[in-house]
């Protein structure tokens, strides 16, 4: 089997090989010659240390890694019916007049006792403390919104708010970037969906579950044990020495040191131009747990979901038997290799459980404690998500448990390209791949009027990246309504693993889903024998 990465240079991090001939393993030029003027990450690293370990411009770009597992959800191919057709609406009978793929329910739920429904099976990822998410917030929020989908407030964000006000007991008091996140989302949230305020070790040593439970009364918080696109804590860089030491003041850590002089006079020189603001590793234990669930329904929470990441079988066992027991609303998993904002690039590329495995190890964990008479929380699935076939899949592949899939990147770039064909309208520079649409949003966007009619004047409130993200999901709707008409699916709780097919043998050794060549052969083979 071929390499599943070519390490040593790629794109995210700004590097190169010299030489089209490159040793496997380590991704050095076969042919390495004294004197070369770069730039794989080796030559990059010799002059600029551990800013090559994160994918970059940092602020500007999000990153997703592109090692390529042995198998995914492409090694899944969906079955196609000619007959029936359940699910359907009540008091509806199946025929060719009313078994149409608008009349697919795309509708969801989650939650352990009181629900939240959501228009689509599909949420945003954690949207924290990184630029990319701050200056979007606002594109990102109301189009969830308008979408009605659920987004996810990452962590750090009150930790990092520069008008961050404490009281003498060190915890949040003031915090206008939550307030401003909040109201945005609040603004145009129509009953479906909800927004979720995520919390790590930082987060709760401030407060923030305290102060949006008595600032905001929200119903629902996050907590969380990591991501797919790493293991250690949220990062973000710091282009500022004051800025630096505020965060570090504020019980982050920072490196390198902002109160070292060394460092300081780096930082004049120009050597150092930016700071890392790293949070610490959750430690985990069932007891704590339990605790920690206990307090914020005390605070007044009444819903709490939990996102893990890519962690071993151990935490992943961990996380659903837990989950379980403390009556979690919806917990939700994240595969390697994730996408981010800012993540270490080798940890993206080389840590942690693929999706697709995770996935498979999740649901074997969930008909375990099932057939115990354990009640398993609704679950999502994160983790390289784009489109409507892989939504299928993920929801097919973990019926019943699954109902929703988590998407990161897929979600946060209709909402950025929406918002530049805004500034690229004001400054008449339109590319041609936008341009021959049109020269006006009506023309550009195709659900433009439609959300028009919908909001009447508040339609100058929605930004074009809001509407970028609601064209977007009206797609992703269409598409899977067009998939599950064709599996004779119409709604989603009716989506079974039998509605899919593994293309190899490996691909149904580890998912358990039926080999394309025995998939209904017993149904099959009485055919031919009657």
């Amino acid at each position: 089997m071929a390499n599943l990465r070519q390490p040593n240079a790629n794109e995210a991090t700004g590097t190169f090989n010299r030489s089209k001939s490159v040793a496997p393993m380590s991704g050095i030029c076969t042919r390495c010659v004294d004197g070369c003027r770069g730039n794989c990450e080796i030559f990059k690293s010799s002059f600029r240390g551990r800013e090559v370990i994160y994918p970059g411009p940092f602020g500007e770009i999000t990153a997703g890694a592109d090692k390529n597992y042995p198998i995914d959800y492409s090694h899944l191919n969906i079955q196609g019916y000619a007959v029936g057709a359940i699910g359907m609406a009540e008091g509806m009978i199946p025929g060719p007049e009313t078994a149409r793929f608008p009349n697919v329910n795309t509708e969801t739920e989650y939650g352990w006792d009181k629900k939240v429904k959501m228009k689509l099976p599909i949420f945003t990822g954690a949207l924290g403390s990184t630029d990319i998410a701050r200056k979007n917030w606002e594109h990102f929020a109301i189009g969830a919104a308008i979408s009605g989908i659920t987004i996810v407030c990452g962590e750090n964000v009150c930790g990092i708010d520069p008008q961050l006000k404490r009281g003498s007991d060190g915890l949040v008091k003031e915090s206008p970037e939550m307030d401003r996140r909040i109201a945005l989302y609040q603004k145009f949230y129509d009953g479906y969906g909800e927004m979720l305020v995520q919390m790590n070790v930082e987060d709760t040593k401030l407060g923030v579950a305290e102060y949006i439970s008595s600032k905001h009364e929200m119903d629902t918080i996050e907590l969380k044990w990591g991501q797919g696109a790493k293991c250690i804590g949220g990062e973000i860089k710091v282009k500022d020495l004051d800025r630096a030491i505020e965060l570090k003041k504020r019980g982050y850590i920072v490196t390198p040191d902002p109160e070292l002089a060394a460092v300081q006079e780096a930082f004049k020189l120009g050597a150092i131009r930016e700071f890392e603001r790293h949070s610490r590793l959750g430690f985990v234990t069932e007891e704590g747990f339990h605790a920690e669930c206990d307090r914020l329904r005390d605070l007044g929470f009444k819903r709490i979901t939990l996102k893990t990441g890519a962690y071993s079988m151990t935490e992943t066992a961990m996380a659903i038997k837990y989950s379980s027991d403390a009556k979690i609303d919806l917990l939700t998993y994240d595969g390697a290799p994730g996408g981010t904002g800012m993540s270490p690039w080798p940890m993206m590329e080389e840590w942690g459980i693929p999706t697709f495995y995770l996935q498979s190890l999740v649901y074997e964990f969930a008909e375990k404690l099932s057939k115990r008479g354990k009640r398993i929380p609704d679950l999502a699935m994160a983790g390289g998500f784009s489109s409507e076939d892989g939504i299928y899949k993920a929801l097919a592949m973990g019926a019943p448990h699954f109902k929703a899939v988590c998407m990161g990147r897929a979600l946060m770039i209709p909402g950025m390209v929406g918002k530049n064909i805004g500034k690229w309208l004001k400054e008449d520079d339109l590319p041609k791949t936008v341009s021959e649409f049109g020269h006006r949003p009506e023309e550009i966007f195709v659900h433009f009027e439609e959300l028009q009619e919908i909001y009447g004047n508040d339609m100058k409130d929605v930004p074009l990246g809001a509407v970028g993200i609601y064209s977007y999901a009206q797609k992703t709707k269409v598409g899977l309504q067009q998939l599950m008409a064709g599996s004779r699916r119409f709604s989603l709780p009716t989506l079974s693993r039998k509605d899919l097919m593994a293309l190899t043998e490996e691909a149904a050794k580890v998912s358990g889903i039926d080999y394309v060549m025995d998939a209904y052969r017993n149904i099959a083979e009485e055919i031919l024998d009657s």
